[in-house]
């Protein structure tokens, strides 16, 4: 997404590459002890730990340190699903006309239900249409169902045809159309 995102991200996923091998190199004397400490200072932290008794932190201290704990857990997670490319990727709207006065913006729900529509015009049944973008424009997967007295192939190709003229006619930047026949309609 943005570059504090990545930032974030990238720091995290660096400190939990970099930590866990360091300390793994400390146990097996890959690396000596002294050197990590002289660049890290972990001798510190680890002896800070290890003065800290579980009778010495307060209830308020405990509460802080599980908010905070958590805070940060769930901002790390946020992060990293807004980071996530679950499959294809796609954009909530796509600017049609960027005219000043005159600008317009269609939604992806709306270029999923003209191409449904268009695709139930020529006789495929129970399309669904999945969308991602390549730049300005869509590209449009459309799964269908064909009646049995239709020819698969026939139907596929006016399906394609139909949806790309559909989305044409009204502006909607569109760089490929795929239509994958599922199987005949009950």
């Amino acid at each position: 997404m943005n570059a504090f995102n990545r930032l974030i991200l990238l720091i995290l996923a660096l400190l939990l590459l970099v930590v866990p091998v360091a300390l793994l190199h400390i146990t097996y004397a890959v690396i000596p002890a002294d050197v990590v400490n002289q660049y890290t200072g972990y001798k510190v932290a680890v002896k800070a730990l290890g003065n800290v008794s579980v009778s010495s932190v307060t209830t308020g201290a405990r509460t802080v340190i599980a908010i905070v704990g958590a805070l940060v857990a769930l901002i790390a997670l946020l992060l990293l699903l807004r980071e996530l490319t679950l499959g294809r990727r796609v954009s909530r709207s796509t600017v049609m006309d960027g005219t000043p006065g005159r600008e317009t913006v269609i939604t992806a729900n709306a270029v999923k239900t003209l191409a449904e529509s268009a695709a139930r015009e020529v006789g495929a049944e129970s399309p669904s249409v999945s969308l991602a973008t390549d730049k300005e424009s869509y590209v449009v997967s459309t799964g269908i169902q064909v009646p049995h007295s239709d020819n698969y192939t026939e139907l596929a190709a006016r399906a394609k045809e139909s949806i790309r003229k559909v989305l044409g006619d009204q502006g909607v930047p569109v760089k490929d159309v795929e239509v994958t026949v599922r199987g005949t309609a009950s």
